[in-house]
């Protein structure tokens, strides 16, 4: 799981997938940044949905910030990632949505 330890929605996706028998290797991308190649391949999976645009710091940023590329963008500012990513075999989730719960077998 990708995301960001203060952020309320990893801290209740970790939570309950704990709770839920899984084994959650969690990253915080703030701390440990995902390399070019990972973020990337984040982009290339979840497309434009990988920015987090209601997130604070979308709102703050400049519309020639906002402009760049999603792969720049998480690099040089890790919190507009959407999150959590999670990982779970071959599945690809993002967010913490009732799907990515359903898809997980955690009960909403």
């Amino acid at each position: 799981m990708f995301g960001l330890a203060h952020c309320s929605t990893c801290q209740k996706a970790q939570k309950a997938l704990e709770e839920h028998g899984w084994s959650v290797d969690f990253r915080d991308v703030q701390k440990e940044p995902l390399t070019g190649e990972e973020r990337q391949q984040l982009a290339d999976e979840f497309g434009e949905k990988i920015i987090n645009r209601a997130s604070l710091t979308w709102r703050g940023m400049s519309d020639q910030e906002r402009a760049a590329d999603p792969v720049a963008m998480m690099g040089e500012k890790p919190s507009v990632m959407k999150r959590p990513a999670i990982i779970a075999g071959d599945q690809r989730l993002l967010g913490w949505t009732s799907n990515v719960k359903r898809a997980l077998d955690v009960p909403a």
